[in-house]
């Protein structure tokens, strides 16, 4: 990304392995992870680090804020030229664990949007974790982000509302698929942002998309289970394959429309 955006990302790595199988392996929902993983309160929102954050985490926190403000920025010009208002989440940028509303908060949870309070919530501690998964880059970051705010987007236009309707009434298997759906808009929503935003501010270097490939390619599923040493079961995913990731990501970022970022219509 240009506009002086290229940082070191480091500070402390937290152990996500563990949390990742349970979503990725066994299916399980993300929001149940955290609600199983609720405790005493250890934090408040937002959250203070128990340590002083090192410099590379706060170069981290910077980055961070500032990919958050360009969606504010992109996402506000998409909902005004439909005749709506868009209200932002609110970041919360943590270390160790932070109390939400959809339970604790922790780094074995890595980053996510919590639709009951509406806040994205980042562990400095992941982004260095990201890139031992594999991603590379710090656009690879600026995609995770993107995509939380994508899962922002379908709270507060109605479609998360929509899909945890029908997963009540389904099977499990139909459940995961509906999941899956929601996640690879989330990543359709996050092309449609960079390609916005490069078109805006010019934000985007050689490479920066090969790295937005790189972080969907670590978190698909079928990676997450190779990794993991499991064979590959499709009827498990709640994310999507490396491929179906890599795929809307780039759908959303060649049209730049939302409204190719359809999921549910096939």
């Amino acid at each position: 990304m240009s506009r002086g955006r290229k940082v070191a990302m480091g500070g402390g790595v937290g152990t996500i392995i563990m949390a990742l199988i349970a979503i990725f392996v066994l299916g399980q929902d993300p929001m149940q992870v955290l609600t199983q993983t609720m405790t005493q309160s250890q934090g408040t929102a937002p959250a203070e680090s128990p340590a002083p954050r090192s410099a590379a985490e706060d170069e981290a926190a910077a980055f961070v804020s500032v990919v958050l403000r360009d969606t504010e920025t992109i996402w506000a010009e998409i909902f005004r030229r439909a005749g709506q208002r868009y209200e932002p989440p609110t970041l919360v940028l943590f270390s160790g664990s932070t109390d939400t509303a959809c339970g604790l908060g922790s780094a074995a949870t890595g980053p996510f949007y919590c639709p009951a309070d509406r806040k994205v919530y980042i562990d400095l501690s992941f982004l260095s974790q990201l890139q031992r998964m594999g991603a590379r880059g710090d656009f690879s970051v600026a995609y995770v982000i993107a995509h939380e705010v994508g899962h922002h987007v379908q709270t507060i236009t109605g479609i998360s509302r929509q899909v945890r309707a029908a997963q009540a009434r389904a099977s499990k298997t139909q459940q995961n698929a509906l999941q899956v759906r929601m996640e690879l808009q989330a990543d359709c929503y996050a092309g449609v942002w960079a390609s916005l935003a490069d078109a805006k501010y010019r934000t985007l270097e050689p490479g920066d998309i090969d790295e937005a490939m790189s972080a969907a390619a670590a978190v698909g599923d079928d990676t997450i289970q190779r990794s993991a040493g499991r064979a590959v079961r499709p009827e498990t995913f709640t994310h999507g394959s490396s491929e179906e990731r890599m795929g809307w990501f780039q759908r959303g970022f060649r049209s730049g429309a939302v409204d190719q970022c359809d999921t549910f219509g096939g």
